[in-house]
């Protein structure tokens, strides 16, 4: 594959028959770039795990056009979960809920929960509704980059990272740069009360707006993308809270002066743009050839913890 595709009404309904013929799309969300596939299609999962290097009891998160679908994937939704999908989709939060017998172990990674997102994205949106319209129910997306290094945030960076690995038929969608720039929030929906599994742009003071949340510790682990302690990680090595040094990398918001001989990656004016830049800044330390990257992680709650998290994970040895 040669070039990326243009994101016109043309291209998204070819993608979509692509998708359903079996072939890998990656596609722009307003979280990462996600590499779609067929969620139905067992060989065409296989092969995006293959592409990614991803271990296979890893689950992936379903990508639907509507809430029409839930029920084709999932059983026993509470009304919790109703209402947050009805304040938060489109967007970027992710349900886990118990699956039905049509969500495969090859999408579920052999658990008995299945993760559902409707994406706020266009270009997203477009493609799963193009996909609906060709008899497909959902596109299993985790983010198009390699298993375990920083999630791309703009076509191009799907091309340097998986673009000689796709094939003929394989298509990268061309949508700009994604506009929130951290994964979605992951909430497991499965009992009584929903828990944060994974944090992100929907935080935990939205979720409680809508609904109380457990947070007990001690329930049982369900397997979501990016729980691994090591994850979101470039080949630079990251270092957190300290003053960077000469030839070194620089993360941190606009406010943090750049000492001398260091390459200031990003200069981010608030918890937002730091969210949105952070990938394309641990990716450019990359290609400048840095061998360590200092972060200055942001304070408080809400996004800014999200950001600390994938920082973290990050910076894990």
């Amino acid at each position: 594959m040669d070039q990326l595709a243009p994101c016109s009404i043309e291209s998204l309904r070819n993608a979509a028959n692509h998708l359903r013929k079996g072939a890998l799309v990656a596609f722009p969300t307003e979280t990462v770039y996600g590499l779609g596939v067929d969620a139905e299609n067992e060989s065409a999962v296989e092969r995006m795990y293959q592409v990614k290097g991803r271990p296979a009891n890893h689950p992936v998160i379903v990508h639907i056009a509507d809430q029409n679908q839930v029920g084709y994937w999932a059983e026993e939704i509470p009304d919790y979960a109703i209402a947050l999908m009805r304040k938060f989709w489109p967007g970027p939060m992710t349900l886990i809920l118990k699956r039905s017998e049509r969500a495969k172990d090859f999408v579920t990674g052999g658990q008995d929960y299945v993760g559902l997102r409707i994406p706020a994205n266009p270009i997203a949106l477009k493609l799963l509704s193009e996909f609906e319209s060709l008899g497909g129910h959902g596109v299993a997306a985790p983010s198009a980059n390699r298993f375990g290094s920083v999630s791309p945030t703009s076509a191009g960076d799907v091309k340097e990272e998986i673009g000689e690995l796709l094939g003929p038929e394989d298509l990268i969608l061309d949508g700009g740069s994604s506009e929130v720039g951290v994964e979605s929030t992951i909430i497991d929906c499965s009992r009584a009360l929903p828990r944060i599994l994974r944090l992100g742009a929907v935080t935990e003071a939205m979720i409680e707006s809508i609904t109380p949340i457990d947070s007990d510790s001690d329930l049982e682990e369900i397997r979501v993308s990016g729980s691994l302690t090591r994850h979101y990680s470039p080949r630079a090595r990251v270092v957190i809270d300290r003053e960077a040094k000469s030839g070194e990398g620089l993360i941190a918001l606009s406010e943090v002066m750049t000492p001398a001989g260091v390459t200031r990656l990003s200069s981010p004016n608030s918890i937002e743009e730091y969210a949105r830049l952070l990938y394309s800044a641990l990716r450019k330390g990359d290609s400048q050839g840095l061998a360590v990257v200092v972060v200055i992680p942001p304070r408080g709650e809400g996004l800014a913890a999200a950001i600390r998290d994938r920082i973290m994970r990050a910076s894990a040895h």
